[in-house]
């Protein structure tokens, strides 16, 4: 295997490690900003290096459509290519199931997609998958699974668990770089805990470096989403990676992490900073609203980003609903946002700080506010915490009802 996985620190279920990879040693709870195409909108790869980003995302399917895998092995792989010496991850292209479902046909060969470029069709097996990552050359690549929105029910949930176990096989098979590129299996089953146990036990048999859960963040509810998370934490192994796939909601980051969770990825920030919207402790700040006009303030005044230290709210208002810039600078301050959470909770969880860092909204044991550490009960100052998180707290062996409603 090409990775080194080391628990540094537990609190209960949550943990902190430190995830070696063939580019770079991350540290982990991580969030991993989304590149479709070996760029992040707006933002240099200095930039993203310089507010500590760890992991670029990149997506299998848009890659191999343009630039083409082909061109990217040529001139070096996409960590040349794109100019980023750390760690990259490529995802398997099977998202694009759900997202691009009109364009696309599912059989046990694979899966045949209508280009949005020249609309001919391009078949997408495992094995094909496999290759295009290989070419690719991110640290770690995602085995091809048959994807489906947790809001279906019925035998196609079953029929799509199977075939992702099947598929998995197939892409060990295909995997030609096992010593410089790590292969993670994703666990499905939708909401049907019995085929989320079976689809884990199954992956854990390969003994693959990593793990990650799919199928989520497609419009379930809070509850049926972290009870998924939690039961398959639980069962993945202790001395691997575990990859919460397309969740970028910070309190969601939070709740995943303190179940046992390690990675993340989501557009959300960089998409939320199109629209002229910041993420700040308290939860949004929407930049667009008439309130900034005369707001000489930072976005958030605790927050180290560039943005904050140099730019008020009333010149971002104005740049968001005129310019490119206020999406650019946004994106920049949000995405600091979500990696100096990672920060915390990784230095949180080590020091043996994480329920009163991040949980417990009137704790003195943890620094203050200003100390940029963000405590995320502080979103619901009457306390009306959300009763799926209560829940989830709850089995994480964080005591919550204070603050949670009755």
């Amino acid at each position: 295997m090409a990775l080194r996985f080391e628990v540094l620190g537990r609190f209960n279920r949550a943990r902190a490690a430190q995830l070696t990879l063939p580019h770079f040693a991350c540290q982990t709870p991580l969030f991993m900003p989304v590149g479709t195409q070996g760029t992040i909108k707006g933002l240099t790869t200095d930039q993203l290096e310089e507010i500590g980003c760890q992991i670029i995302l990149g997506n299998t399917y848009h890659l191999a459509l343009r630039p083409t895998s082909e061109l990217i092995d040529e001139l070096g792989g996409l960590h040349k290519f794109m100019n980023w010496p750390r760690a990259l991850l490529t995802d398997s292209g099977g998202f694009q199931m759900v997202s691009l479902l009109h364009l696309a046909d599912i059989t046990e060969k694979g899966v045949t997609f209508q280009s949005p470029v020249d609309g001919k069709p391009m078949l997408l097996t495992p094995e094909e998958s496999i290759q295009i990552q290989n070419r690719i050359g991110a640290d770690i690549i995602m085995a091809l699974d048959d994807v489906v929105r947790t809001t279906i029910t019925g035998p196609r949930i079953e029929e799509a668990m199977y075939r992702t176990l099947r598929w998995v096989d197939r892409c060990i098979a295909a995997h030609k770089r096992p010593h410089e590129q790590n292969l993670f299996g994703i666990v499905q089953g939708g909401l049907d805990p019995v085929l989320r146990d079976i689809c884990v036990r199954g992956l854990v048999d390969r003994n693959l470096p990593g793990y990650a859960i799919g199928g989520l963040a497609g419009g379930e509810d809070k509850d049926s989403f972290w009870r998924v998370v939690a039961q398959c934490t639980a069962a993945l192994p202790e001395d691997k990676p575990r990859y919460v796939m397309g969740v970028g909601y910070p309190l969601d980051i939070v709740v995943c992490s303190a179940l046992g969770a390690d990675m993340y990825d989501c557009v959300y920030p960089t998409r939320t900073a199109r629209f002229g919207t910041a993420l700040v402790p308290e939860g949004v700040l929407k930049l667009k609203h008439n309130a900034m006009v005369n707001d000489t303030r930072p976005i958030d005044p605790t927050c180290a980003c560039m943005v904050c230290k140099n730019y008020t709210r009333a010149y971002i208002h104005c740049l968001v609903t005129k310019d490119a810039m206020g999406s650019q600078l946004l994106s920049y301050h949000n995405l600091y946002y979500m990696l100096q959470l990672s920060r915390n909770l990784h230095s949180s969880i080590v020091e043996g700080r994480f329920p009163e860092c991040y949980i417990i909204p009137d704790s003195n044991l943890c620094a203050s506010r200003n100390s940029n550490v963000v405590r995320f009960l502080w979103q619901f100052p009457k306390g009306d915490v959300p009763e799926w998180v209560c829940n989830a707290m709850d089995v994480a062996g964080i005591d919550i009802s204070s603050c949670c409603s009755s």
